[in-house]
């Protein structure tokens, strides 16, 4: 995550206008992992947030580490080519008790970080724990609470939506309130 001082510029640098819809603000976000990276959109515009694109990337297992790293490379940047979003949002790597899945995930996040450098796409990063406070208020909210606050601060019904296009949104979300935060400490100056 950038230091706050750097983060407040950027916002202001990044936010979009259009004159036909004002100020808006796209945030991808992406959750690595080898089987499935999922990603979701939310955008910003004036107080209002809605909802963009979302869904898994997935690999065959039969493929070899190396071939499923360059897919999801290649995906990564396909979406945000397609989508142009203002800010990628990745999730910060947790280790579990399961180092091998642990590397992946990493190796994962390596090759979307990377795409997203790429094509100059800004990059920010947020643990799990920030992400379940920032939509549930629970630091140790389960994956279906996490769903369900998605789904309900995005107006949908987060039933059947896969859990990785989820915590993607939520990481989108996760970034949209900590932007807002430092937008009302910065006019508080």
């Amino acid at each position: 995550m950038m230091p706050i001082g750097s983060a407040r510029s950027e916002l202001v640098r990044r936010r979009r206008v259009d004159a036909n819809r004002g100020s808006f603000l796209k945030v991808l976000g992406i959750d690595p992992g080898i089987a499935a990276t999922g990603y979701g959109m939310v955008i910003k515009k004036g107080g209002k947030m809605s909802m963009g694109p979302f869904g898994s990337i997935t690999t065959p297992a039969d493929c070899g580490l190396p071939s499923r790293l360059e897919m999801i490379y290649t995906d990564v940047q396909s979406l945000l080519r397609e989508l142009s979003p203002d800010v990628a949002v990745v999730e910060q790597l947790f280790f579990n008790t399961n180092l091998k899945t642990a590397v992946e995930v990493g190796e994962a996040r390596g090759v979307i970080m990377l795409a997203c450098s790429h094509l100059k796409v800004r990059c920010e990063e947020y643990t799990p724990l920030q992400v379940k406070q920032a939509v549930v208020g629970n630091g140790n909210a389960s994956k279906e609470q996490v769903a369900y606050m998605v789904g309900a601060l995005l107006g949908f019904d987060s039933k059947g939506v896969s859990h990785h296009a989820c915590d993607a949104l939520a990481l989108a979300l996760c970034h949209l309130h900590h932007a807002s935060l430092v937008e009302r400490v910065d006019k508080a100056k």
